[in-house]
């Protein structure tokens, strides 16, 4: 579970304005950040099937947001790509 602290730090990183907190691009940094950790929680813990399956929903879940701001925002996804390093 990522703290307050990590979880402000991604928002900051992609908001649109100051008080921006549900965007595709945040909710997406968020996701990122929990990814990330979940990730290496998997690395230590290879049978931990309940974690393997919640971090397939965050990365299906993150996929979807990226397909729905590409298809609206296409400059604002290559932004966002470049921002948190993602392959695409």
């Amino acid at each position: 579970m990522i703290t307050k602290e990590e979880k402000t730090k991604a928002v900051e990183l992609t908001q649109r304005h100051k008080t921006d907190v549900g965007s595709p691009e945040a909710q997406a940094a968020i996701l990122t950040t929990r990814i990330k950790e979940v990730t290496e929680h998997l690395k230590l813990n290879k049978h931990d099937h309940h974690s393997r399956r919640g971090l397939l929903q965050m990365v299906g879940r993150r996929k979807r947001l990226l397909k729905y701001l590409q298809e609206k925002n296409y400059e604002a996804y290559t932004a966002l790509i470049a921002k948190l390093g993602l392959r695409k």
